[in-house]
This record gives structure tokens, sequence and C-alpha cells, in this order.
């Protein structure tokens, strides 16, 4: 066979071949397109058949749930009703209620006011009547309604003060009997009160002479000697017909003992002009100046304060020339501080706040001579500006009543103040003041009520009082002493206590025959 005819057939083999299969695919899309279609037919057909059944199902679910709603509302309406018609018939209740409340309102009106016309005449009886009772007791008695009463006044009057004696005395003895339960408070109560200080001091020193010739010495040549003293100290020189001495005077006791210090060295040495005079004046400076510090540091020792800035242990050594009545304000310093501590101890509080506020309680009199102002206010500055605590100010501010005391420290300074200045021996006033403060206190006693006679005595610490004993009764005793010792507390300045002593003497005398 050729090629040719070869490649014929293999042509017509392969046409034959891809149109019988063209045939096959078509007969067999055209089944499975069919047999698709039915099957979308019949899933459609179920779908419609499903949506319906549901819509249905839901249509009777929306109709019953309507139908729910529906029947709640109306329950829930008439609920409501029943409830509004339930409150209506309450209001109408509570307006019935309120009608009746009103009718027995205005009924109890009318029955008040006519009680109250019923009173009126009644009382106007009942004065009448009183009048004629007093005017028929007037009668009987022989007394005015004025007279009656001052008389029954008076009883009442003498029973009220037998009673409030009586009350007083079971006071007092209650007290004693609590005393352990209640130290603290009672003991700090008691000792509170303390006198005002009212400072007087020496302002002059006496210096000898070995004899009267050496007064024109000093004076010197036109007066040359006594001006550079004056000048370099800053006192004043007396020079007068006092035999063999020379008075210094001025206020500032530092300033005064660097003079006579100065002038006895200078009358030791003998040779006295300005340019010897003011070489002996700075070693008298220097001298003092050494010594108030000493003095100072001794006084912080021997209270047991060992932290006080220098400065204030300077200004402690200068109280050592500084007095007051007599009493040397270092030495009172010391012995408040040593008493204040002593108290605070015994009371469970603290001896160091004590002590420490207690020996610097009158710093200001060390500076009071240079700046304006109460030692007390001088003395606040002094301790703000060196640090000091504000329980130690207040203390220090408070010891003579100037100031509220906040602690019971600040309290037992005051306290200890008045007892170191009130102890026998520790001040000296002048004789005038000591005699008016006795008469004063007498008068303040001869004065009341009840009183025939008064003695002060014991240096003016007791008054003892003589009472009438027609007039006063042991009853009454208790309250004139009390109004004696208020009257004394509130008319005199004085140190420390005074005891009010009332004695009441009965004598009986009668003759054997």
């Amino acid at each position: 066979m050729s090629p040719i005819i070869a490649i014929v057939l293999i042509i017509a083999a392969a046409l034959c071949g891809t149109l019988v299969g063209y045939i096959l695919r078509k007969n067999v899309g055209e089944k499975a397109i069919g047999s698709a279609e039915q099957q979308a037919k019949n899933l459609i057909l179920d779908a419609q058949n499903r949506s319906e059944t549901i819509r249905k199902e839901i249509e009777l679910e929306a109709k019953e749930e309507a139908h729910k709603i529906r029947n709640d509302v109306d329950r829930e309406v008439r609920d409501r009703r029943s409830e509004v018609q339930r409150q209506e018939r309450r209001v109408q209740q509570k307006e019935e209620a309120a009608d009746k409340k009103l009718d027995q309102i205005e009924q109890r009106e009318k029955q008040l006011t006519k009680t109250e016309n019923e009173i009126d005449r009644k009382h106007r009886q009942a004065e009448e009547l009183l009048k004629k009772q007093i005017t028929e007791l007037e009668k009987i008695s022989g007394y005015t309604a004025e007279e009656a009463k001052a008389l029954l006044l008076e009883g009442i009057e003498k029973e009220c003060r037998k009673e409030a004696s009586q009350l007083i005395q079971d006071i007092k003895t209650k007290a004693k009997e609590e005393a352990d339960a209640q130290a603290k408070e009672i003991i700090v109560g008691a000792i509170q009160r303390c006198a005002a200080d009212q400072v007087t001091e020496s302002t002059i020193s006496v210096v000898n002479l070995p004899n009267d010739d050496m007064k024109g010495r000093i004076i010197g040549r036109e007066g040359r000697n006594i001006r550079a003293i004056e000048t370099l100290t800053g006192v004043d020189l007396i020079i007068d017909d006092t035999p063999e001495a020379v008075i210094i005077s001025g206020f500032d006791p530092v300033r005064r003992e660097i003079a006579r210090i100065a002038l006895e060295k200078l009358i030791v040495d003998g040779r006295i002009h300005p340019a010897k005079i003011e070489e002996m004046v700075e070693k008298a400076s220097n001298e003092v100046n050494r010594t108030i510090k000493e003095e100072g540091e001794r006084a912080t020792f021997e209270v047991g304060i060992h932290n006080l800035h220098p400065e204030l242990v300077k200004l402690l050594g200068r109280l050592h020339y500084r007095t007051s009545y007599g009493q040397n304000v270092l030495q009172h310093s010391i012995e408040v501080s040593h008493l204040a501590g002593l108290m605070a101890g015994e009371l469970g509080l603290d001896p160091k706040l004590a002590k420490r506020a207690g020996i610097l309680h009158d710093i200001g009199k060390a500076l009071d001579h240079e700046y304006e102002g109460t030692h007390v206010d001088i003395g606040i500055q002094i301790l703000k500006k060196y640090k000091e605590s504000d329980e130690v100010v207040n203390a220090m501010a408070a010891h003579h009543g100037d100031y509220e005391p906040k602690s019971m420290e600040a309290v037992l300074i005051a306290a200890a103040d008045a007892l170191s200045a009130a102890r026998p021996g520790a001040r000296r006033e002048s004789l005038d003041i000591y005699v008016k403060r006795l008469e004063k206190l007498e008068e303040i006693a001869n004065t009341t009520p009840g009183v025939s006679n008064s003695y002060a005595i014991q240096a003016g610490r007791e008054i003892r009082i003589i009472v009438n004993p027609e007039t006063v009764k042991d009853d009454d005793m208790e309250l004139l002493a009390r109004d004696v010792s208020k009257r004394i507390e509130s008319e005199l300045e004085y140190p420390g206590q005074i005891k009010v002593n009332v004695v009441r003497e009965t004598r009986a005398i009668d003759y054997a025959k």
C-alpha cells in the first residue's frame, strides 16, 4: 500500500472516530441535562413546600403571641383599674376622716373657749379670794405681805446656807476619800494659782573707800576721771557726804558690776587717770563676761540641762547679777527648775521638760533693760530665736498667767515660781508695801458681815478671823471662809497662798455663890 493511501485512511479513521465521539457525548450530555433539570425542579418544589410550611408556623406563633400579649395587657389594665378604684376609695375614706376630725376640732375649740372663759372666771374669783385671805392673814399675823415674804426668804436663805455649808463639807470629805484616784487633777489644780510678779530690784552698788581723800582722786581734775568712768561703763557715780563710800547707780546690773570691779581695781592700784580707767574697765568687763559664762554653765550643770544654745547659757549667766525683791534671779531659776522637775516626777509627767522650762522661765529678765516689753514677751522672742520647743516657750510664757498654759508642765512652772518666791526668806519687800498688804488683808476680813475682828499673822500668810457667835452659826462658817478667800483672791496681790482661819467661840459664864 502506498503511503498516501495509508495517510488518507488514517485521516478518515480519525474523522470517523471524532464524529462517533461527538455523537456519543451529545447523547450523554442531553441525558445529564435532563436529569439535572428534573432535580432542580424537584428541589424548587420541596423548597416551596417547606417555606409554605414555615410561613404557616410563623403566622400561627405570631397569632398565639399576639393573643398572649393581648391577654396580659387586659389583665394589667384590669389590675390598674382595680388599684385606682382602691385608691379612690382610700382617698374618699381619708376625706371623710378629715371631715370628721375637722368637726371634732371645731367642737374642741368651742369646748376650749368655754373652758378658758370658765378658767378666767375662776382665776378672777381666786385672785379676789387670795386678796381677801392675804388681808385676813395680815390682820391675824400683824405683818404685811412684804414683811411676811421677807421673813420667809430669810428662813429659806438660812436653810439654803445650811445645806450649802453641809454640801461643801461633803464635797471636801469626798475629795479626800478619792484623792488617790484623782491625784494629778487635785494637785495641779491646788497649786495652779500663783501671784503676779512685780519686779523691784536693787539699782545701786556701794564701793568702800580707804579714806575720804580718795573721792577727790576719783573725781579728778575738773571731773575728768569721773566722766571717764561714767562714759566707759554707762553708770552714774554718786559722790556725796557719805563717809568713805561711793555709790554706783545704774539700771543695768552687768554695767553696774563692771563699774564696781573697775573702781575697786583702780582704788587698789592707786593710779587713777583716763588711760588707767580704760584699762581697768576692759579688765573688769572681761572678768564679768567670764563670770557670766561660768555661772551660766554652773546653773545648767546643776539642774542637768546640757544641750542649751551657748547664747542662752550666757543669758542665764547674766541673771547672776540680777535681783528681784532681793532674791537672786539665777538662784531663783535654779530653784524653780528643781521644784518643777520634782513635782513633774511625782505626777508622772516629763521632768526634763519641766526642768528646762524652769531654768529658762525668767530668761527675759537678762535683757529687759535693753528691749521694750515685759520679761515674758522678751523671753518668748529669745526662746523662739534659739529654736526652743513650743512646750518650753508656752511654759515660760504662762508662768505669770499672761498666756494660757497648754500643758501640765506649764502649770507646774507657774506653781514652782510661786513656791520659790513665797517660801520664807526667799524675798524681801519694802516695809510700806508689806504693811499696806497686811492692812488690806485685815480690811477685807473686817468688812465681811458677821466678823467681829481679824488678825493678819505669820507675815501675812494667815488671816485669823473672829466671828460674832450670835450672828454666824457653825453651818455658816464654811461659806464665810470661802467668801473671804474669794475676796482676797480678787482684791489683793500676794505671793504664795494665804490661810483663812475662821474662829467662832461661845463662852458660858456663871458664878458659884
